[in-house]
């Protein structure tokens, strides 16, 4: 580490608020519904599919277009472009023309002069269906070869032989269910016609240029028509990755159409109802060990519930197999991945991106496996996870593991969290009471961070100085509750030694900043803010070059230090400094571009460097469990969590606390349920259970890994927080299963699959207490 790394930071490394947390708490905050409607502005609602598979028999649209207030209805023969959704497959319709696929495909939508208008008139449209066979369930989609992409196979070794060769061997399988996004700010847009056909857009997305292709595509212009513009959302996770492109389109062709400004806000029942999810997956594995519970072989089948079309599942998909061994080296090793065809929503990004259920599956084995051994499941991960001395640290599509800190992570964990003694004083508990039941768990998590579509991996960033010395940055990263335009704002004051309070993070448009990636995949500061950096540098490299021309000094006697410039014997504010600068015609603006080194992947043989890096952490969880009513909480958590050097302690935490609840809510209490005629019926507040404030363990710890630079060049050595700490919440359910097993002595493999929900953990009590008479 450099004396420069060890040195205080100016502005990177603080704990600053968010820029916009008094906008948050005060409600001033402005979101894309709060933006002032432009005179004339019509409402728009979408007018959606009964059927899970059916063909469109007859599609009678009077009583719409007769419905009071009722300005224009559109259906896909008023698309000027394509109508698709984008993509590689282009294989989702923007609306649907003879067959629907799933119940909430979009037909048509209507636009009115209120929003209850727009919606009562959706609701009136006489359509007559020829009911289809329909499909859900994902063994029926392997059964009958029913795929949105081609499958994938991943090998390293001889699996089948060493299977055999093990001197133990288990084997089983388990359901995994997928999870609703539930941004708090459900999907909006806001289309405005202008001059030559083009179009503004403001819409709650994580992917802006994504939006500016589809809706060009869809109304038959280019990109240069089009402009979208979000400065903040309410919550996104995934779920605004790629879906916003719908409702985008729609408002576009209302707005086009009618020639006056078109909100679309979706109802949160169509939201949840029209929109994807996180991927539930079918998990199979056989797995074989020595006594000392070192895996000797591995062998996983991932199938995925993907919905109608392809939309993110390819990435997903080969998220969960990379991620396949999390923190444990795997010799060898067979994984076969399904995207499986099913009428239902097209399911997409979710934090984690593939990532947690390609996880949980070792995980579930390391626990069997420590169950079979009678063994601390603790002992049996430290047994398999990655070597670092050289040894045993490939991962099975051939990148090195050359910063493995999960051993230090794990040592230290253990300790600070008295998980031993905890364990023992567990045991003791669950002895003397017959109907409470605690558990404990610790799990390592290792995430590899970058998108793995590598052209993804760049980001650009536009930054102006003005006379006043003020300065307005935009990036093409979004905001969505993490902190971003805070982070990169500090990256621009670290770098320009301002106040931060110099500096005006402005809405992210596709005309400022083109081509930008995804706010996704963890790596928001990572890219955005070296993009930041680069157009600060430039900056600051041509005001020092003006100062020591102007003061007539050499440029080595220039410094930037607390918004003051030294040149030589003279000091003067940047204040002056810029308008000094500007006076004798000095560029005062910069843009500023990154693109992630080494990274490489071949997408066929799945093998390459798809991560620059990866980002570690662990946790302990506690649990007590009610065995005549499957009720549950959590009693406690300890987390200890890698961030390399934080750029903002406050934040990170923020986001590992956060991240934390929502994986601990996927995996308890958030459970989709479809019934028999393909309808989702959890679509609600109502019906779908997300964590609350008193779901929050009462003892919750979170330290962030000290003296830990990331070993990768990265914005000033940190490592990104936004997805891993959501896998630390698979601690809860171990932990769960934990207190599961202890009604059967440890000795069976409790049958709880997550969600952990207050059913599921009593089904699979009483199946270990069966099992355990049976066998006494």
């Amino acid at each position: 580490m450099t004396l420069a790394q060890t040195q205080p930071r100016h502005s990177v490394g603080q704990p600053t608020k968010h820029d916009s947390a008094e906008l948050h708490v005060t409600g001033a905050a402005q979101y894309t519904d709060d933006i002032p409607e432009p005179r004339g502005t019509l409402y728009a609602a979408i007018g959606i599919s009964q059927q899970a598979h059916a063909r469109l028999c007859s599609v009678n649209l009077e009583p719409v277009w007769n419905a009071p207030g009722v300005v224009a209805v559109i259906t896909a023969a008023d698309i000027p472009g394509a109508n698709h959704l984008g993509g590689s497959m282009k294989d989702e319709p923007v609306f649907a023309i003879d067959v629907v696929e799933y119940i909430g495909q979009p037909i048509f939508a209507v636009a009115a002069t209120t929003m209850e208008a727009a919606r009562r008139a959706a609701q009136l449209a006489e359509i007559d269906y020829e009911t289809l066979p329909h499909n859900l369930d994902i063994q029926q989609a392997l059964a009958q070869q029913q795929f949105v992409l081609p499958s994938k196979f991943l090998q390293r070794g001889q699996p089948d032989t060493a299977l055999q060769q093990a001197a133990h061997k288990i084997s089983g399988g388990f359901h995994l269910g997928g999870q609703e996004q539930f941004y708090l700010e459900g999907m909006v847009a806001m289309a405005l016609p202008r001059e030559h056909g083009d179009v503004l857009v403001y819409n709650s997305t994580q992917h802006p240029h994504h939006d500016q292709k589809v809706v060009a595509d869809v109304l038959g212009l280019t990109e240069k028509d089009v402009v979208i513009e979000c400065r903040r959302m309410g919550g996104a996770f995934g779920g605004k990755e790629s879906q916003p492109s719908l409702f985008a389109s729609i408002a576009a062709l209302l707005a086009l159409k009618t020639g006056r400004a078109v909100k679309l806000r979706l109802d949160r029942d169509d939201d949840i109802t029209i929109t994807g999810k996180r991927h539930c997956y079918d998990i199979q594995y056989q797995a074989g060990f020595d006594d000392a519970g070192v895996l000797q072989a591995v062998k996983l089948v991932y199938a995925s519930r993907c919905g109608i079309s392809a939309d993110l599942s390819g990435p997903v998909n080969d998220r969960s197999m990379f991620h396949a061994d999390n923190a444990y080296y795997l010799e060898h090793v067979d994984i076969a991945s399904y995207r499986c065809k099913t009428n239902s929503q097209s399911n997409t990004a979710f934090r984690g991106f593939g990532g947690p259920q390609g996880m949980i599956a070792i995980e579930y084995i390391m626990d069997d496996v420590a169950r079979h051994l009678q063994l601390d499941p603790l002992q049996v991960r430290r047994a398999n996870f990655y070597g670092v001395d050289g040894t045993r640290n490939q991962t099975h599509y051939g990148m090195e593991v050359e910063d493995n800190i999960i051993h230090r992570i794990v040592d230290e964990l253990e300790t600070s969290a008295d998980y031993q003694q905890r364990r023992a004083a567990i045991r003791e508990f669950n002895r003397n009471s017959p109907w409470l039941k605690k558990g404990i768990a610790l799990t390592p998590v290792k995430f590899g961070i970058s998108f793995t579509a590598t052209f993804y991996n760049q980001a650009g960033a536009l930054l102006h100085i003005y006379s006043d010395g003020s300065v307005q940055l935009n990036h093409g990263g979004m905001e969505m509750g993490q902190g971003l335009y805070t982070k990169v704002s500090q990256v621009v004051a670290e770098e320009l030694q301002v106040p931060l309070s110099y500096i005006r993070c402005t809405a992210t448009r596709t005309d400022k900043v083109p081509n930008a990636s995804a706010t996704a995949a963890s790596s928001g500061s990572d890219l955005n803010g070296m993009a930041a950096r680069d157009a600060a540098q430039q900056l600051k490299q041509r005001l020092t070059a003006f100062a020591a021309s102007h003061y007539g000094e050499e440029t080595s006697a220039v410094v930037f230090h607390d918004g003051e410039v030294q040149v030589g014997e003279q000091t003067v504010s940047f204040k002056e400094l810029a308008h000094a600068a500007w006076m004798n015609r000095i560029s005062l603006s910069a843009t500023g571009f990154y693109r992630t080194p080494k990274i490489h992947y071949d997408p066929q043989t799945m093998t390459g460097r798809p991560f620059y890096y990866f980002a570690y952490g662990a946790a302990v969880s506690e649990v007590m469990i009610d065995t005549l009513t499957g009720e549950n909480r959590v009693l406690r958590v300890d987390i200890l969590h890698d961030v390399g050097q934080s750029l903002n302690p406050a934040l990170d935490i923020g986001q590992i606390e956060g991240g934390f609840i929502q994986g601990m809510g996927w995996l308890t209490t958030e459970e989709l349920w479809w019934d028999a005629k393909g309808r989702l019926r959890t679509h609600a507040p109502s019906t779908y259970k997300i964590p609350v404030a008193g779901d929050i363990p009462p003892v919750f710890h979170v330290k962030l890994l000290e003296n830990n630079a990331n070993v990768e060049q990265t914005i000033y050595r940190s490592k990104a927080v936004g997805e891993p700490p959501l896998m630390l919440a698979m601690s809860v359910f171990f932990a769960l299963r934990d207190a599961v097993a202890s009604v059967g002595d440890y000795r069976l493999q409790p049958p709880l699959q997550p969600p952990a929900t207050p059913e599921a953990i009593l089904n699979a009590v009483q199946a270990v207490q069966s099992a355990h008479q049976e066998t006494a």
